[in-house]
């Protein structure tokens, strides 16, 4: 009991001493890691600048004007005067009908007309007659007025017989159908030897103008609302661009012409009419399109780029931003839309705010970073200086990791000298144990 004592101290510090060296480890890597720079991260200072706001609208084209060629007599049709698809004239001949009718009818007309003019000639010779043998009172008075009423009566012929000639003429006129304007002529309805009717329902063919075209999208009243108790409207001179089903920007751009005063009660929506010059013909009827409309400028407008803004959990845009003392902090924005790789934000950054763009994974607010300005260069450029950032904070960490590792091999060494001492000091107390035996 006496011997046994000593050893069991003995071992009891040497326990003890491994426990201290394992608590001053953590305490040691701790002091090294706070001495580890600033993380590097790449801001955008924001400016403020004067912003045109644009909407993308789908629409179709439309030809400014449309006609139907409908027979305004009946006939059957001798010829067709135009070639289809192909440009007409207002007044050019399109289809000719069969006029033999027509031309007797006008015929007809001429011999009324002669009949009358030679009835009006009588009438005016027997009242002239009448006025002479009354005035010497050879005739009564009722024969002096039924004289002036017959040559009334056959002036008022004379005019129904003009009348049924210029009919006439009309209707031979109107054999041969003309354009009613000047534009493309479709596909042909009707053949050589079809009979048409006046007025009929279907058309012969369509004339339309295709220069220039119209293309008439539509914006909900809610837009228009907004846009109007914000003090911003779109200009009637605003150039308006166009891009076609192929993805390809039409080369000419156009202007607004017009706008519905009327709100659709069903849909919601107001029609805007703008126009388009087609001089070579690329736009046709029917085509889907997009038009990028101006709606209206903002004054002194806050760009945040894209990459530089996220979103919570609730899905409101956020932006980490680093303060004057380098430290970050993150703000809540009002976003108003998008434009081009930026955000409009109208509250939550100023202009000289520094947004945080790349290295959002490696900081939290509060943290103090290393701001770099992101310098306007070639993507491939910044992707090409990537690999030299890294070897240059791999010293760096390097050096930060050196001290933890020179503590656990110094821990090491200890666990293995301990035991080596426990065994020098526990041999003479087994031989002395064994002696006292």
């Amino acid at each position: 009991m006496h011997i046994e004592t000593p050893c069991k101290l003995r071992r009891l510090l040497a326990v003890a001493g491994l426990a201290l060296t394992a608590l001053a480890l953590p305490a040691s890597a701790q002091q090294e890691g706070a001495e580890r720079p600033p993380q590097p991260v790449t801001v955008v200072t924001l400016g403020a600048q004067d912003v045109t706001l644009t909407a993308t609208l789908p629409g179709r084209v439309a030809a400014s004007a449309v006609a139907e060629v409908r027979p305004q007599v009946s006939g059957i049709i001798i010829e067709r005067l135009f070639q289809e698809g192909a440009e007409v004239s207002q007044g050019d001949p399109l289809y000719r009908l069969d006029a033999a009718s027509y031309e007797a009818q006008k015929a007809a007309a001429e011999a009324s007309l002669a009949q009358a003019n030679a009835t009006l000639r009588s009438a005016e010779r027997e009242s002239a007659r009448q006025q002479e043998l009354r005035e010497r009172n050879v005739t009564s008075q009722q024969t002096f007025d039924d004289a002036l009423a017959a040559h009334d009566v056959a002036k008022a012929a004379v005019k129904v017989a003009e009348a049924n000639l210029l009919a006439a003429e009309i209707d031979l006129e109107r054999a041969t159908i003309r354009a009613p304007l000047s534009g493309v002529a479709g596909l042909s309805e009707a053949t050589q030897g079809a009979l048409v009717t006046a007025g009929q329902t279907k058309a012969l063919t369509t004339i339309r103008q295709l220069d220039p075209v119209n293309v008439d999208v539509t914006q909900s009243a809610a837009e228009l609302l907004r846009w109007r108790r914000s003090g911003q409207s779109a200009p009637d001179d605003a150039v308006v661009s166009l891009t076609l089903a192929d993805g390809t920007t039409y080369e000419h751009t156009g202007r607004l012409a017009a706008a519905e005063p009327h709100v659709n009660e069903q849909t919601g929506v107001v029609v805007l009419r703008l126009e388009f010059p087609n001089t070579e013909q690329f736009l046709l009827p029917g085509m889907y399109v997009q038009v990028e409309m101006p709606q209206g400028k903002v004054s002194d407008a806050v760009l945040a780029p894209q990459e530089g803004v996220t979103r919570d959990r609730r899905g409101r845009p956020m932006a980490m931003v680093v303060t004057a003392d380098n430290t970050v902090e993150t703000r809540e924005l009002t976003v108003q839309r998008d434009l081009g790789v930026n955000w409009v934000v109208t509250d939550g950054l100023a202009p000289g705010d520094r947004v945080i763009v790349e290295g959002l994974q490696k900081v939290s607010p509060g943290m103090t970073v290393a701001p770099q300005e992101r310098q306007a260069e070639a993507p491939q450029e910044r992707q090409a200086e990537a690999p030299q950032e890294r070897e240059a904070e791999a010293p760096q960490e390097r050096q930060a990791e050196a001290p933890q590792e020179q503590g656990a091999q110094a821990a090491q060494e200890q666990g293995a000298q301990a035991p080596q001492g426990q065994q020098a000091e526990d041999a003479p107390a087994d031989t002395t144990e064994t002696a006292s035996e």
